[in-house]
């Protein structure tokens, strides 16, 4: 059972010798954010059809990883992200929950109320894209953000100066979050956020100068035909979700394909990379 009125539930994983594997899996199977403990990894599925997916991806991986299933309350949720959560200070730009932006400057800080939309600061491959495209993004850009989540991405090209951004979304349980931060941030007259499947979205919105995509390695070979045809002359794309164990795959893909790397950030167990055209 999946939707609106489904119940959320905590998945918890411990495991074992295949974190990597399992992290992927999780992913693949339809995880939109897992939070990465030592001893474990934590995820939330919307329904008890969406959690037993998740826990047959993690079973599959390997016979010594162990599960175990909660419904989760929507206010014990928000509670922990509130304590865990903190200002996250990423080149130029600021990202925080609106409980510790008090005092900030609004113009270079992005202000992102934690829901179970992905994308508030805390996770380094939303950091890396940010840093990424602090050395992009120009006056007047149109860039596009694919798998937008929280719309942090969009929020942060626009106050890095681009016109026209549009944050494209498949997960209807995120619209209401990304247009809530869009609001928050004071760049509703530049960021637009879409409900549908970007394969068929992207298209209708190019030519963009930026596409940002931080979405699993699998996902993201498939759509790079659709961002290389939606790109305007001279335009790059962004790439996050890649683990720093798929990079060679990545890279194999990519030059394949007629892509070069031009940037790249490695943080943690993630790598993520600005690509354009050769």
């Amino acid at each position: 059972m999946s939707g609106s009125n489904a119940p959320w539930i905590t998945v918890r994983i411990s495991p074992g010798a295949q974190r990597d594997a399992v992290l992927v899996a999780l992913f693949d199977a339809g995880a939109e954010g897992v939070q990465e403990l030592p001893d474990s990894l934590v995820t939330h599925a919307h329904g008890y059809g969406d959690a037993e997916r998740l826990e047959m991806a993690a079973r599959a991986v390997a016979g010594d990883v162990m599960v175990v299933t909660e419904p989760l309350a929507i206010s014990d949720w928000s509670e922990r992200w509130k304590e865990a959560l903190t200002v996250q200070r990423v080149g130029r730009l600021t990202i925080a929950p609106p409980w510790l932006a008090d005092g900030l400057d609004p113009a270079t800080t992005i202000v992102i109320e934690p829901a179970m939309a992905f994308g508030t600061g805390d996770h380094a491959t939303t950091r890396s894209v940010v840093r990424l495209l602090q050395d992009v993004v120009r006056d007047g850009d149109r860039v596009a953000d694919l798998g937008a989540g929280s719309a942090v991405l969009a929020i942060a090209a626009a106050k890095l100066g681009a016109a026209r951004v549009t944050a494209i979304e498949l997960d209807p349980d995120a619209i209401e979050n990304a247009e809530e931060n869009v609001r928050r941030n004071a760049v509703a007259n530049r960021v637009t956020v879409v409900e549908g499947d970007a394969a068929v979205l992207l298209p209708l919105v190019a030519p963009v100068r930026i596409v940002t995509a931080n979405i699993i390695s699998s996902v993201l070979i498939d759509f790079m035909p659709t961002i290389a045809a939606s790109l305007a002359e001279g335009g790059v794309a962004i790439l996050s979700g890649i683990l720093t164990t798929e990079r060679s795959m990545m890279n194999e893909a990519l030059d394949a394909a007629g892509w070069r790397v031009s940037a790249e950030i490695e943080e943690g167990e993630w790598w993520s990379a600005t690509v354009g055209r050769r």
